[in-house]
This record gives structure tokens, sequence and C-alpha cells, in this order.
């Protein structure tokens, strides 16, 4: 849907060789690998809070030289950070940020799990935090993860005694897990889980420390380490060609949305943890000191252990295949042993295994990459087994079919085999979308009662086909999802997942809808087919004091994928008014009211997201000046299209065209947020930007992150900025200079504005400015001193320089009438201050 717009970021993503959506296919040093992990019974939880947080050094240590289960738990999906590479903010910026989780585990080989905690953006201190996420449902999420996971050993990224020092996420992860870590071996705590799974006491818990939480290096030098352990994470992984901090920047840049695309780091670097509770350590630098981590660890497992050492001792890296006899002999022992956790994670690495010592090619291919309930879909199989190894196809189970059709063929070596199968999706079935927006969320909490979906990372497929296999005499299953496997001239083989989705999805072409004045505005609506002849109607749902006319419009759509437009008139009331409208498509008596958003980058595999259709309507009391606006982009936001809603013409300036010829015509310019962090280009572009502002213009700079700076001057004066920030969206705003133009003209500004914003106030505040800066407003978060940097103004020359920390680019996707009005009265600076305002 939206393409990446940095191009450096896209280098770094593409320099992997597999592509995010393709199936994983072993080679065999990576076979290899996988049986020395087979052979390590103990296993690794990191905790922190967000996408990001993870230190990826660590999780490949453990996973990779370790050799250990290691798993991420992210108690959110990161849905209030920014995005660096599109427009998507919110929810939709948590599907992305789970998927560049699981994009990074596939690179550092650990796993990914979450809590229903929802990321309201930031916090300063961990009990705000735990009010808003709702603490104990968070703690049990928390618990959940360690009874099912079983660590032996939990690390936490931050550190749980620094309360009000650090993002209040940050040190809430810490102190959750701190209690979890005494609550998941009580019966008597969430009883409900234990339905699902059981009790479970880990052995340690450790703080991953560093010299960044003493100040310097020189103060953590300094420290007593006794009661820590360290580890060389700079290991040299020849089997990869890659040490494995190089690894770890490789699983660290799949973080693109948060600009995390980074050059890779070799040699020798040390990691620190720090024990907190638990068993004691000894003097062997030994994480799993006094834990058997061995087969031996299991009862019954003695025997498994013993071949799977020797097959790992004398792996033949030229013909794997010639293990599979011990292998499947492991594999039968394994389904006798009494441990259910051990012999199900343990089943599923050696089928993993056994599948690719034997070359076996599975795949279910569907003709199309989606289908709505009671669609046929056409399944192409592809079956091939590329060893000498005798096996035979005994039948496959379809998930529509009540019993399996059987085969009972001998798969010749290197002889593929293709079957065609025609299914039809139940009426029943559910919609692929992440499982986590199907109810309406809290600010803190997202909305999951089914205990065996909390925690994973996506939505189980609900569509896949059950191979059951006979591999030199032994029976084995292996399930393989659908996908979707297509070609594009320029682009070779891809893959994306196969998805049920709605029989039709509605779509408004506006988020918010802004009215100026009471006239009518034409609004469009798009239905797409989810299958082909699709026959109804479409009708608005409206706010009463609004009217929305025609009352009903025929849909006709004959193939699936097509759309068809409608245009409604939707007329405003007199008065200031604002509600929701939501477009309602009647298919055979039945409403459909999602909207079907599909998210395509290339880094993480193919979204697709369902979301009630329901856009804002604002009747906004506003007046504005000057027409012609120029809008250089920095980080997704939709500033350009807001503006757009209340009449302005806007143009977008590309760093090239930033020339004095091309700006002199505007009667403002915007700088989009973070502009100066991620365009290299404005470096050389910002004297002709400063020279607009001397000649009369006026200059909107919106917010920047205080480090990575790309211009020497952000400002024609002096002007720095910090990490102040005004994270209560409801804190009270203090106007400075009441009489200013810009708070006049030409609409009069009061603290009534500033009511209903989401999220936050705003953002890296500078805290430091020259003489000829004017603040007009203050604000604070309870307990700290008044920040003054939110909206600064300089006359520069002829013109006006104004730099401004709100978050507008927050407020205007939510409607927020007041942030209209004020960014109105901004644009409108080089006229308002030819006036004169006075109480």
């Amino acid at each position: 849907m939206h393409h990446m717009r940095l191009c450096l970021l896209l280098f770094i993503s593409s320099i992997l060789s597999i592509p995010a959506q393709q199936p994983k296919k072993y080679n065999a040093s990576e076979i290899y690998e996988a049986v020395q992990k087979l052979n390590v019974l103990g296993s690794v939880l990191y905790i922190a809070a967000h996408p990001d947080d993870e230190n990826t050094r660590l999780i490949s240590y453990m996973s990779n030289e370790v050799k250990a289960r290691t798993a991420y738990l992210s108690l959110t999906r990161g849905d209030g950070g920014q995005n660096l590479i599109g427009p998507e903010i919110r929810e939709l910026l948590g599907v992305i940020r789970t998927q560049e989780l699981l994009a990074a585990r596939r690179v550092d080989g650990g796993e990914q799990r979450f809590t229903r905690a929802n990321d309201f953006g930031y916090s300063k201190h961990p009990d705000e935090t735990l009010e808003i996420w709702n603490k104990d449902e968070v703690l049990s999420d928390v618990v959940w993860a360690i009874r099912e996971f079983k660590p032996d050993v939990i690390i936490n990224r931050f550190d749980h005694r620094r309360a009000g020092e650090t993002h209040g996420h940050h040190t809430a992860s810490a102190m959750l897990s701190l209690e979890a870590f005494d609550l998941a071996n009580d019966s008597s705590k969430y009883p409900s889980q234990l339905e699902f799974t059981q009790t479970w006491q880990p052995k340690r818990l450790f703080y991953n420390t560093s010299w960044w939480r003493y100040g310097s290096q020189e103060e953590f030098d300094k420290l007593d380490k006794s009661n820590m352990l360290n580890f060389d994470i700079g290991e040299y992984y020849p089997s990869k060609g890659m040490s494995n901090n190089e690894v770890a920047s490789l699983a660290s840049s799949q973080h693109l949305s948060q600009g995390f695309g980074r050059l890779s780091q070799r040699g020798s670097q040390q990691e620190y943890i720090e024990f907190l509770k638990g068993e004691p350590l000894d003097d062997n630098n030994d994480i799993f000191y006094g834990i058997d981590t061995s087969w031996d660890r299991v009862e019954g497992g003695k025997a498994i252990g013993t071949i799977l050492k020797s097959v790992e001792k004398n792996f033949n890296f030229k013909n794997p295949a010639s293990h599979l006899p011990q292998l499947l002999e492991a594999y039968k022992l394994l389904q006798n042993i009494k441990d259910e956790h051990w012999k199900t994670v343990k089943t599923n690495e050696l089928k993993t295994i056994i599948e690719a010592c034997a070359g076996l090619y599975l795949e279910v291919s569907a003709k199309s990459p989606n289908a709505a309930p009671n669609s046929e879909v056409t399944l192409d199989m592809e079956v091939l087994n590329r060893s000498e190894a005798n096996i035979d196809l005994v039948s496959y189970q379809l998930p529509t079919l009540k019993s399996g059709i059987s085969k009972n063929m001998t798969l010749p070596s290197n002889q593929k085999l293709n079957f065609e199968e025609a299914i039809t999706i139940p009426n029943n079935s559910n919609y692929t979308t992440p499982y986590w927006l199907n109810k309406q969320s809290t600010l803190g909490m997202y909305s999951v009662k089914d205990q065996k979906l909390i925690g994973l990372p996506e939505t189980p497929r609900a569509v896949f086909v059950d191979f059951n296999l006979m591999i030199e005499g032994t029976p084995i299953n292996i399930r393989k999802p659908v996908i979707h496997r297509y070609s594009k001239p320029e682009k070779g083989e891809l893959y994306r997942p196969f998805e049920i989705i709605p029989v039709v999805s509605a779509r408004l072409s506006d988020a918010v809808y802004i009215f100026e004045n009471d006239q009518q505005k034409e609004i469009e609506v798009t239905v797409k087919a989810g299958k082909d002849i699709i026959e109804g109607y479409v009708q608005m749902a409206y706010p009463k004091d609004w009217e929305v006319y025609p009352e009903k419009q025929k849909i006709e759509i004959v193939n699936k994928g097509d759309v068809q437009k409608v245009v409604f008139t939707v007329i405003p009331p007199k008065n200031q008014s604002e509600g929701l409208i939501t477009p309602m498509v009647n298919i055979n008596g039945e409403f459909y009211t999602d909207e079907l958003i599909e998210i395509d980058y290339a880094h993480i595999p193919f979204q697709t997201v369902l979301m009630p259709s329901e856009s804002k309507v604002v009747r906004l009391d506003i007046e504005k000046r000057g027409t012609n606006i120029g809008y250089i982009e920095g980080a997704g936001d939709v500033v350009p299209e807001s503006l757009r809603q209340i009449g302005y013409n806007v143009t977008i300036i590309k760093p090239e065209q930033i020339l004095p010829e091309n700006l002199s015509n505007f009667d403002a310019i915007v700088v989009g947020i973070r502009a100066y962090n991620i365009v290299d280009d404005l470096k050389f572009k910002q004297k002709f930007l400063l020279d607009y502002v001397n000649d009369g213009g006026n200059l909107i700079v919106q917010y920047n992150t205080s480090r990575g700076i790309k211009v020497d001057n952000i400002a024609p004066y002096n002007l720095e900025l910090s990490r102040d920030r005004v994270t209560d969206e409801n804190a009270e705003i203090k106007i400075l200079e009441p009489n200013h133009p810009i708070l006049n003209f030409p609409n009069k500004i009061t603290n009534a504005d500033f009511e209903g914003w989401v999220q936050e106030r705003g953002l890296y505040f500078p805290d430091n400015w020259s003489e000829e800066f004017t603040p007009l407003l203050a604000s604070n978060d309870q307990g700290e001193s008044s920040k003054k940097g939110g909206l600064l103004v300089a006359k520069y020359g002829k013109g006006n320089y104004i730099y401004t920390g709100l978050s507008f680019f927050r407020e205007f996707p939510a409607g927020v009438s007041g942030a209209y009005r004020l960014f109105t009265n901004l644009l409108s600076a080089e006229k308002a201050d030819k006036r004169s305002f006075k109480n």
C-alpha cells in the first residue's frame, strides 16, 4: 500500500538473503545448528516494554551461542510510537511493529510473545503506567507467558529500581517481571490459566545492565561486579560467516518504522547481567549453573540424548539425510516421554530437522491471496522428496474436510508431485485480522478474552493442510499453512499469506472530514468485493444533527477485488458539532461495516487488517487566511491531507525542489515531523528556507528529536532541543501572550481549543532559546516544572520562524478542532503580525 521512503533503510533490509514472506529453507549448516539446539533443554525469557527495547545482542547470544530456547516478551506492540516509513500510527503501527519483531526474531533465532498492554505513549512514572494499563491484567499476562514458555532464566531489560527516572513503561516492565517471578508458581494466582498450562518457577532473574545505567564507562568500571555475569557477545560463528553482534545488528535493523536501520558491528564486546533473585550463582559465569539442560533433564530423555548427541558429533554436512534413521528413532522415543512441555517443544524442533534432512518440499499455494466465507478456493500442492529416503505420502487433511484424502503414494527421489484440491471456506470462518483488534480497546489495554490467544504474536492461520507421511516406516504429520505464491516480472517470486476476508468491505476516503463552514461536502465511499457477483446497497450512519443524501445507493460488482465508488452529500449543522459517520453495506440482509486495510512493506509479510470503517466529521468554527502551503515531508504524518480538508492548496516540496525560486509563492511552508532527523539534503537546503523567512515568508517547523539533527542550525537563532515533553493530554495550558497576533488571528485561541487532545500535548520541546523567540504557551505534567517550549515564535527579517513541539500529527487524525484552529493561525502568522490585538 505504501512505498518505503528511506532508501538506506531499504538497503539494510534487503541484505538478508531470505525475503520476509518466503518459507525458510534450511541448508546443511542451519540443520546442524538446529541439531545443536535440539540437544539443549534450557530456556531464557527476555522481558521489556516495546518493540526495539530488546537487546538483540544478548538474545542472539543466548540462542546461537548458548543454544538455549530464547524468547522476547514485549509488553506492548509499540502502538504509541512514531512511524518513519509511512503514515500508519496507533493500531496499524502496532501491526507493523509486531511484524518487525517477528522479522528480528527470524534473524536472531528467538521467539516472540506479548501481553495485552496498549502502548498509550510516553509515561513518566510506572505508577501512571500501571494505572492506565490495568496492572492486574498485564501482570496476569506476564505470569501466563512464564507458565507457558517455562523459562529457566528471566532477564529484564530495565531496572525496577528507577521509578520516575526513565520511561514509565520501561520501569513497569521490570517491576511486573519481578512480581511475576514469584507468582507464576503459585496455583492460587490466576487459577483459570491452569486449565491450559501448569505453574512454573524460574530459577533466576537478572537485570541486563550496562555502563549507560551508571552514566559512563568509567563509573561502570568502578562497580563491584561480583553479583554479575558477563559474556563476550562478539563471538564469531563460522557457519554463518558472521559474528554474534553482526547477527544482532541485522535483527535490530528490522525495526525500520523506528529508524533502527544501522551498520553492523564486529569484534569482542562484553554484556553484563546483574543477579536479582533466585538460586545463587557460582564462580563459573554460568547462567544455567545447577540447571540440567541436557536430555537427562526429562524422564526417558537419556536414550534420546545419546542418539542426538551422536548425530551432532558425527554430522554429515554433505548428506544430512544419512541421519534420518537416528532422528526417526529419537522421534519415536520422544513421543513416549511424560514431560508434555519438552515433548511438544522438542517434537516440533525434531520434525523440522527431519523435514530438512529429507529435503522435503511441501507447499500449499492458493490461486488467490484471499477468499470470503462460502467461497471456493483452488489449492495447488507441491510434494517433493529430494533425498534417497523411503517416504510415502499416506494422505493429507484439509480443515474443511471431515476425513483425509488418501494417497498412499511413494515419493520417488527428486520427482515432483502436484495435486490440486478445491475447498470451500466455511460460512462461520473467522476473518484474518490481528486478534487483539477484534474488540474495542481502552487507552491502556487490548480486549482479548480467549486465554489461548493471549500473548501470541499473530492470529493463528485458519487454513492449512496436514500432510500424513511415512518416513522410513515412521508416521509423521507435517502441517503447512496455505500461502499464495506468485511472481512479478520486476521482483521475481513472491509470497503472501492466504487470508479470509469479508464478502464486502467499505472505505471512506478520509479518516476525518473537516467542515470549515455550513456548506455541504461530497464524501466518497469505496466498496470492495471479496467475492464475485456482489449486489446490495450502501447507506450511511451519521449524527442526528447532520444530514446525508441520498438515503441508499445500489451496489453491483461483478468480479472479486473490483471496487465501486459512490458519493454521498453530507450537510453539516449551522453550529460547531462533531460525530462519526459509517458506511453500511447491505448484502442479502447482512450489514458489513469494516474497512479492509492492506499493509505492504518489503521487510515484513503482507498484512490484512479489518477495522471499523468510520470517520470523524467536524463542523468547525474556523477562519483561515492564505491559500498555498508548501510541505516538506519528514516521518509519516497526515498533516498535508488534514490541511487540504480545510481548503488549503498543499504542495509537497521534495528536497531537490527547495530552491529560492520555488519557495517565494507559498503563503507558508511547513516542515514535517522529524524532517531534520531523517532528510539528509536539508543540511544543504536549510539556508534557502531561512532566506525564505528573511524575505517575508512564514516557516512552521514541527518537532524533531534532540539527537541526530542533520543541520548545523535548526533555526535562525539559538534554539536547543531537549527531551522535555508533556504526556498528559489534559494538562492545563497557560496562555503566556494572550495579545500575541498568532493567538488572535484569524481565530481567537482560548483554553477551550486544548480540550479533547489525544495521547499528549507535545514532545521534544526546546529548553533553551535566544531572546528573539517568544514562547506563547506553557504546560506541564503533574509535579513538574512548567514547560514553555511547545510553541515558539520569532521574527526573522521580514518573516516569521515558528517552532512547535505540539503533537499536531496526532491531533489532526483524531479530528481535534482546536488543533486545526491553532495551526490555521500559525499558517496565517505573516498576516496576523500586521494587526494589533489587546484585551
